[in-house]
């Protein structure tokens, strides 16, 4: 009897460049929330509205700190059984995320940014690349929405 292998489950990406400016972190949020909503995780769920989040910290983070005249950068999101992974690729190799994470003093206005990533994903990293680097962050699908995602 032949048996076939049944595919892995489909996972759904989204990848696009966009301007190193804060009209570019805007749209890279306002697309993440587009293309979840677009793969049945509905605008006003707990997952959507966290990914909308470490979306914009970590575009806002790439246009402001990763960016270099010129070069854009990169908003991928990957949608699979259990997991939402969300990257963002600057082309600035030299200023890295700090190894530690403190809150800053209650003077200053920025550098929450990461502290944020860090509350609402289950892992967060930084991958090194020959030009720039890459800052990654994976949020957990909630039964409900592993359901939505798997019917569509």
């Amino acid at each position: 009897m032949l048996i076939q292998a049944q595919p892995a489950a489909a996972t759904r990406e989204f990848t696009q460049r966009l301007s190193a400016t804060p009209r570019g972190a805007r749209l890279a949020r306002r697309l993440a929330r587009y293309h979840l909503d677009s793969w049945g995780i509905a605008y006003d769920s707990e997952l959507s509205d966290a990914a909308e989040a470490v979306v914009a910290e970590l575009a806002a983070n790439a246009a402001t700190h990763g960016r270099v005249p010129g070069r854009d950068f990169e908003v991928r999101l990957a949608l699979g059984a259990d997991t939402l992974r969300i990257e963002v690729t600057d082309t600035r190799t030299e200023l890295m995320p700090p190894q530690s994470l403190e809150p800053p003093d209650g003077e200053r206005e920025s550098g929450r940014g990461l502290m944020i990533v860090a509350a609402l994903a289950d892992q967060w990293g930084v991958v090194t690349r020959q030009v720039g680097k890459t800052v990654w962050a994976h949020l957990p699908l909630p039964a409900v929405d592993r359901r939505t995602v798997a019917s569509r």
